[in-house]
């Protein structure tokens, strides 16, 4: 496979679905932030790869004909929270491959008011195992949220293994404050304590309402190449991919009685070990991490399942400070999921976004000092998890 390299990114400001943007405006200005800052026309993208969870047909098309109608394959993915990531896989994937010398991957999100809910009644619901294997495991919990219930038993299976305390979870949510305060396109910038966090309303234990991600509108972008594009338009030293990896479900996500295991963990686990693998580059090489934390139990159990470090040592990882700035390696400096905010056929690309301006040095206040390999981690339910190491020479 030939080296990809991302050479454009774009992103709006995250913002709550009563600011009322339409997906076509954030999208459309994603798109045209990518392309600006590679400084490529539009009409040398060859593929487009378009994401969203929470539109009808044909939505990337509605975009991306605002910009100009080129006559290029527009493919759409839909695979929940990490369809972002997946469309980078495909773009990534045509121009690693030969097929083409550059490709778009635009994720966008105009999302409603409160918890994620079915769409269609009328048919088999896809997250229905998933829940029902949950629900053999611990109880549900009157009131809360579906999603707070399976990443709430997965935080509360680590208790039951390694004694995790409740703090350590709320801390999480305090250190992602921090990190967006310094973030102009994070939805949540104010700083929270760790007395709020745990004050705040319960949800599914161990998580309280602030350790769980706002539904958010916006849109992300990233444009991709081959190193004969990026030398003939004069790109010196692009960020490149220097890994990847996709999984989907194991059996064990449905057999293990294992809450971990059905929100993702050994996807994450098998996904990580392939991308260090193809890349030469451990987890203790990595400086800067953007990973999926939809919820505080997941930031946590997936510092575990990305090797970043060993099983059961994830509380001490926190209580060391070596997740942040000073410590070992800083995961999620742009805010998060939780801070940044969740529009989730974008999550994917803004966390590439992120570490992109991170090893490009452009990060501003956030600025990871040093920043040379970032590593991105971004999870659907249902199942897909994709995980990618970037590089700069």
């Amino acid at each position: 496979m030939r080296r990809v390299n991302v050479i454009g990114v774009g992103m709006t400001k995250f913002t709550s679905p009563k600011a009322l943007r339409p997906y076509t405006e954030m999208g459309k200005e994603a798109l045209l932030d990518a392309l600006k800052d590679s400084g490529v026309d539009y009409k040398e993208i060859q593929h487009a790869y378009t994401g969203w969870v929470y539109a009808d047909s044909c939505a990337g098309q509605k975009i991306l004909y605002e910009v100009g109608m080129t006559g290029i394959p527009v493919f759409n993915v839909n695979n929940n929270c990490s369809t972002g990531s997946n469309a980078l896989f495909l773009a990534r994937q045509a121009v690693a491959f030969g097929v083409v010398e550059c490709a778009l991957a635009l994720g966008f999100e105009q999302m409603t008011p409160g918890a994620l809910g079915v769409v269609f009644n009328d048919r088999p619901v896809p997250m229905q195992t998933y829940f029902e294997k949950l629900f053999e495991i611990i109880p549900p919990v009157e009131g809360s949220a579906p999603a707070a219930m399976l990443f709430g038993g997965a935080g509360f299976e680590h208790q039951q293994k390694y004694g995790t305390k409740n703090e350590t979870f709320a801390k999480i949510t305090v250190k992602a404050r921090k990190h967006a305060e310094h973030n102009e396109r994070a939805i949540f910038r104010n700083l929270v304590t760790l007395e709020e966090v745990l004050a705040s309303p319960q949800q599914a234990p161990p998580l309280t309402r602030l350790q769980c991600c706002p539904p958010t509108c916006g849109a992300a972008a990233a444009i991709v190449c081959s190193d004969e594009f990026a030398k003939k338009h004069k790109i010196g030293k692009p960020i490149y991919i220097a890994a990847q990896s996709m999984y989907s479900d194991f059996t064990g996500s449905f057999e293990n009685r294992s809450p971990m295991s059905i929100v993702g963990y050994d996807m994450t686990a098998a996904a990580a070990k392939d991308v260090y693998e193809e890349s030469g580059i451990g987890p203790n090489e990595v400086n800067v991490v953007e990973l999926h934390d939809c919820f505080t139990a997941n930031e946590l159990i997936t510092y575990e399942g990305l090797g970043l470090t060993p099983e059961g040592t994830a509380e001490k990882f926190i209580e060391d400070g070596d997740n942040t700035y000073g410590g070992r390696v800083v995961t999620n400096p742009s805010g998060g999921l939780l801070s940044k905010g969740h529009p989730l056929g974008a999550t994917g690309l803004a966390q590439c976004a992120e570490l992109v301006w991170q090893l490009r040095g452009e990060a501003g206040v956030r600025q990871v000092e040093g920043a040379r390999i970032g590593l991105q981690h971004n999870i659907g339910l249902g199942g897909a998890v994709v995980v990618t190491m970037y590089r700069k020479d």
